[in-house]
């Protein structure tokens, strides 16, 4: 923390506002490299072999971990304690993801097979004027 006064214990405002700015500033980076915006990562789950698409989502989610974002994958999560077969469960699933998305920046499509719960997340997101990214398999962007 700045001092007020220089290192003879003269009292230097200058100086003291000049420590306390650069302070301030080096904050603010740590905050700003700190900051990882939230993405909604989208891809296959029950379309095709359920273990193979996990892994696939794994390695998308820390695709986007490795390129400072927070992914929130819930085919990830609530497969874990939710039974998709069970059509209570699988709306209450449907209805948390929705909210989970609320709170992410963008969507992040993934692959070139756009599962029936996807199609219902990427429409989702076009109403809700998210902005959608799609990437292929092999984590390149598409444009």
């Amino acid at each position: 923390m700045a001092s007020r006064y220089n290192s003879e214990r003269y009292y230097s405002p200058t100086e003291y506002e000049a420590f306390t700015r650069i302070e301030r500033e080096e904050r603010d980076a740590a905050r700003a490299a700190a900051f990882r915006p939230i993405v909604y990562i989208c891809s296959p789950y029950s379309h095709g072999c359920i273990n193979t698409n996990i892994e696939k989502a794994r390695k998308y989610s820390r695709f986007a971990v490795d390129k400072h974002y927070l992914p929130i994958t819930p085919h990830i999560y609530f497969t874990q304690f939710m039974d998709d077969t069970i059509s209570e469960e699988h709306e209450a699933a449907v209805f948390m993801n929705f909210v989970l998305m609320s709170k992410c920046v963008e969507l992040w499509v993934f692959g070139d097979t756009i599962s029936a719960g996807m199609k219902a997340e990427i429409e989702r997101a076009e109403r809700k004027h998210m902005k959608i990214r799609y990437f292929t398999e092999e984590l390149e962007e598409k444009k």
